[in-house]
Formats: C-alpha cells, structure tokens, sequence
C-alpha cells in the first residue's frame, strides 16, 4: 500500500499507524519503502513536524 499524497490525509493515516503499529518513524519508512526525509518534508511543508518523545507529527 502506498501512502496518501494529501497532507492532511498523510498525517491522520502517519499518526494512527505511528500510535497503533509502529514504536518509531525509522520503522514506518522501512516497512512502506519510504525515505524518512520525503516523508518529514511532505509533512513539514504542511506546518508538521515530527515529535519522536510523542511518536507523531505535531
């Protein structure tokens, strides 16, 4: 499965799966083949940014 290219669809579904399956965002990249940049300057342009204490964007 691929990720949303929404932003604000991307980080509903990054959030829910960073809470529910995956301990760290190094994971999450790993598991859907992305970069961890690409995903971090998708979400970053959109004004979130990523809390590693918390495992979400924010």
């Amino acid at each position: 499965m691929s990720l949303p290219n929404d932003p604000f669809i991307l980080l509903s579904y990054v959030n829910t799966q960073l809470r529910d399956k995956y301990p760290s965002l190094e994971e999450l990249c790993e598991d859907f083949d992305v970069k961890i940049e690409d995903l971090t300057a998708k979400l970053n342009a959109a004004g979130f940014d990523y809390n590693e204490k918390l495992n979400k964007f924010c």
